[in-house]
């Protein structure tokens, strides 16, 4: 019996588990190796070696590997630890939203060979793509297939600006329209994030909800990292039309410009203002603010790990309490995700605040706070390589800890998208209850 590759489902969303297994393999250790060269040109690769029996099968859901990149029974471990072995030769297209091809190969001990392809997507089947240059607005809109209306989710990228097509594609996949709203380093927009005003968001939502008209009037803001302050600020200061907030490694205090604002500015220059007044942040005027760990690495051969100048930043109390975002003025539930290994700041610290604001001011819907343990910063889609824990950061140019390892940044990424995508259907029914009880 000839050996034999299989990957079920071969083609799907990236956030779709795959199957894979193999036959008629020779008795003895095999080897297991993946690669791919992804559209912006970077080169991706991971191997693992099994133990294989007189069955002559090898089941990823169920294998321990021998020797490799990942060490336990992880069906998506071929993924997940993949390691960039060549940097990207067009780089502007890393968060793009073409598909991602994955070449498997099986050796055996006999000789044998064995490939398949796996084809990972982000762009569902029938979901239509539009770019959106009205009214001022900087976006990309992924609708749906089917007839609407449709609940929408606006998606908003951290301290690295440009546009979040990658999770707005994602989000459409599965019934919701994503807007995939850029507020700096993108088309018509500013270069740096430095006082970016909430009159612009105001707009994307006055428009969103005028022209997309989404089922309900349902509208969920998702942000990622300054996204995550962003989109509790949002709801916090327009409650009427932020439905519900999900805030991936969120803060709770607005901050200022930090490694995204313009090369003149001070770090605590202003980041937000809102009718032509600056949001104080926590760094302004504060006694205790250090820039030691922000600046330094903990040895000149190791990335930035700034967390720990947060967390000086934190402990005095007037300055956190000045510029503490007002959550309990978000009408609708709350989903925090955090990593307990932030590199980047105490986003763990952070949402268990916001909990507990939200539960201290009797907050009338749910909040959510889902703490991963072992995590970092950058948690995000599920299925996707997790083993760049230090990364350039986009706009400062310095690399950074994000913090975690690759395995538990990998569960965090599976764990919280499962979770989000439940969220938002609880969102929408209390959404809709809420509609029905002001209608009775």
């Amino acid at each position: 019996m000839s050996a034999a590759l299989h990957v079920v489902p071969a083609d799907a969303l990236v956030d779709q588990p795959r199957h894979i297994h193999a036959a008629g393999l020779a008795p003895g250790q095999v080897r297991l190796l993946a690669e791919s060269t992804y559209p912006d040109g970077s080169v991706w690769r991971s191997q693992a070696r099994f133990d294989v029996g007189a069955d002559g099968l090898l089941d990823l859901d169920t294998a321990l590997p021998a020797a490799g990149d990942w060490h336990t029974p992880e069906p998506m471990g071929v993924i997940w630890s993949m390691r960039q072995v060549q940097l990207p030769r067009l780089p502007e297209l890393s968060d793009g939203i073409a598909a991602r091809q994955i070449a498997l190969t099986v050796e055996d001990s006999a000789g044998q060979r064995a490939q398949a392809v796996l084809v990972q997507r982000f762009l569902g089947t029938g979901v239509r793509r539009q770019e959106v240059r009205e009214s001022g607005l900087s976006a990309t809109l992924f609708t749906p297939a089917g007839d609407g209306p449709h609940p929408l989710v606006i998606v908003l990228n951290g301290s690295g600006g440009g546009t979040p097509e990658q999770r707005a594609a994602l989000f459409a996949a599965h019934g919701y329209m994503g807007l995939a709203l850029a507020y700096f380093k993108a088309p018509g927009r500013p270069a740096y994030i430095s006082g970016t005003p909430l009159e612009y968001f105001e707009t994307a939502l006055d428009w969103a909800i005028g022209r997309l008209q989404p089922h309900r009037g349902f509208v969920a803001v998702s942000g990622l990292s300054r996204g995550g302050e962003l989109a509790l600020l949002l709801g916090a200061t327009f409650p009427a039309q932020v439905s519900a907030v999900i805030g991936y490694v969120p803060s709770a205090v607005v901050h200022g410009t930090l490694r995204a604002g313009a090369p003149e500015e001070p770090r605590d220059a202003t980041a937000w203002t809102w009718r032509g007044q600056a949001l104080h942040n926590v760094w302004q005027a504060n006694p205790l603010a250090d820039w030691h760990a922000f600046d330094h690495p903990p040895s000149p051969d190791r990335p930035i790990r700034q967390a720990p100048a947060f967390v000086a930043a934190q402990a005095h109390a007037p300055s956190v309490a000045a510029a503490r975002i007002p959550v309990e003025r978000i009408a609708g539930p709350v989903l925090l995700i955090s990593g307990a290994e932030d590199g980047f700041w105490p986003s763990q610290a952070y949402s268990e605040q916001i909990v507990a604001t939200l539960q201290a001011a009797g907050h009338a819907w749910s909040a959510w706070h889902d703490a991963h343990p072992g995590a970092g910063h950058a948690i995000g889609l599920p299925y996707v390589p997790t083993t760049m824990i230090a990364n350039v950061h986009p706009v400062a140019g310095v690399p950074l800890d994000g913090g975690g390892t690759p395995q538990a940044n990998a569960r965090a990424n599976r764990l919280s998208w499962a979770r989000v995508l439940d969220f938002l259907e609880e969102a929408r029914a209390a959404h809709v209850a809420r509609q029905q009880g002001c209608v009775s």
